[in-house]
């Protein structure tokens, strides 16, 4: 029984996560030999500020400057 977690950033539409979760699903299906009722798929999603890459939050990468409004930069 596979289960997949998918993390994301919020933002996405419910029909674009459906459309996702459905292919995730059948890639499961055609790889796997199993049945739908076999798969689930979980997303996890974080608000734009709670997501960091690069040293930058999304949101800030979003915007390209921290919220005072210098160049992000680490440490």
């Amino acid at each position: 029984m596979p289960e997949v977690h998918v993390f994301m950033a919020a933002g996405k539409t419910d029909e674009q996560k459906r459309r996702m979760m459905i292919d995730i699903t059948n890639a499961l299906m055609k790889n796997l030999d199993c049945l739908p009722d076999a798969v689930t798929v979980q997303i996890i999603e974080a608000q734009w500020s709670d997501k960091m890459k690069g040293g930058q939050t999304f949101a800030e990468r979003r915007g390209g400057t921290t919220p005072s409004g210098d160049p992000a930069r680490l440490g």
